[in-house]
């Protein structure tokens, strides 16, 4: 039975489209220099406003993933 050690990063992702295109650009950005990627949580929701109107998503995300190596 192999034990799993995990590491966590923080992110900001950001879309002027939706609360959950923020989340997937944070993962695909992250994905692009993090292996072994396992999960998610949002930790935090904001947005900017322009002319009364929401301009921009930004979702605050932690992304966890296996450290791996040392065997």
């Amino acid at each position: 039975m192999s034990e799993n050690v995990y590491k966590l990063v923080e992110l900001v992702g950001s879309s002027p489209v939706s609360i959950e295109d923020a989340v997937q650009n944070a993962v695909v950005k992250a994905g692009a220099s993090i292996r072994s990627m396992r999960w998610f949580q949002v930790v935090e929701t904001r947005g900017t406003i322009t002319d009364q109107q929401v301009a921009m998503w930004q979702v605050t995300v932690k992304i966890g993933f296996t450290v791996e190596g040392g065997d």
